[in-house]
């Protein structure tokens, strides 16, 4: 009899959590596919649903590995940076997109910090220069 009594905050939370999920569909532009697996997606779409899945949780950190693989990276995480109340964490070897989307970065070198700062000052450092971008 207990499980009875829940059935209606149930369907009224799994409606919630689908129209949250079509929201989310909707603004990557994936509405049409919500019927669709995942793996029948094209590559690009499927890392914008990735992405999609992930800010379904409302994180406050989002962690982007390599994103420009497969979709227009630039104005899908420039959307989200401006959209979504969150710190994006973007690990990127393409440095025509970190200039354009970062406000700030930090240059990796064999795991130690290179560089810190302004994503333009960074992008001027001498050391930078030779250990990524080549002299």
């Amino acid at each position: 009899i207990e499980g009875i009594l829940r059935l209606p905050n149930y369907f009224k939370m799994e409606k919630a959590m689908t129209e949250k999920a079509m929201e989310l569909l909707k603004v990557f532009e994936l509405e049409g596919e919500a019927d669709y697996l995942a793996a029948n997606l094209p590559y690009g779409k499927q890392r914008k649903l990735e992405i999609a899945r992930a800010l379904a949780t409302e994180p406050k950190l989002l962690l982007l590995d390599e994103p420009a693989a497969g979709m227009n990276p630039n104005e899908t995480i420039r959307f989200v940076r401006d959209n979504f109340d969150m710190t994006i964490l973007l690990i990127e070897h393409d440095m025509k997109l970190v200039s354009g989307i970062c406000e700030e970065l930090t240059v990796l070198n064999f795991g130690r910090i290179l560089a810190q700062d302004a994503t333009s000052t960074v992008l001027n450092d001498p050391q930078v220069i030779t250990a990524y971008l080549g002299e």
